[in-house]
């Protein structure tokens, strides 16, 4: 699928503010594609599509985690979480993309995952340091990225595990993983 096509479809289940920044990731996912070795066209397409559920209905969200079998202790956690898995099944189902890769990348933007692919990261970094996100912490991490995905995607997740805890917020089991892979590959 082409560029154009794919914006064009996944414009019309966004916001405006959220098309912009679908827009940001995407072209983010293409310069961190080239940098660190992942597919461009993937990474181009996963990032199109990586919020495609963002503004389901919670309640057809939760039916979907529910009936498809996607792990169920995403109900647990909060809703935030569930456009990403959610969305990798609609994608499939409504767009027609069944390549793997891409839907793998998508369905782990939110939380992250022990084992995750160059694709993977690209498209949760992306998701993180797109131009148009403002928030404290960002700078860092773009500036690490220029020079490290992994270092880069540790200080994220940093920065992420710090905001909800100190929201007293509980943080999904696959992100801590990820954070604990990040971080053991470091000493290494």
């Amino acid at each position: 699928m082409n560029r154009d096509k794919a914006l064009e479809i996944v414009k019309e289940h966004l916001t405006e503010h959220r098309f912009v920044h679908t827009c940001g990731v995407m072209e983010t996912s293409i310069e961190l594609a080239k940098r660190y070795g992942a597919d461009e066209k993937k990474a181009e397409t996963a990032a199109i599509f990586h919020d495609y559920a963002k503004f389901r209905d919670k309640q057809e969200m939760q039916s979907i985690i529910e009936d498809e079998g996607l792990a169920q202790d995403l109900l647990l956690y909060n809703s935030e979480l569930w456009h990403a898995p959610v969305g990798a099944v609609l994608v499939e189902r409504e767009v027609g993309i069944e390549d793997v890769e891409i839907l793998n990348a998508i369905r782990f933007h939110t939380s992250g995952k022990e084992g995750m692919t160059v694709l993977d990261k690209v498209i949760y970094l992306a998701d993180y340091i797109e131009p148009n996100r403002q928030f404290p912490g960002v700078e860092e991490v773009r500036e690490l990225a220029e020079k490290s995905l992994d270092l880069a995607l540790l200080k994220a997740l940093q920065n992420t595990m710090t905001f909800l805890m100190k929201r007293n917020q509980a943080i999904y089991p696959d992100t801590f993983r990820f954070y604990n892979e990040l971080t053991l590959n470091q000493r290494r």
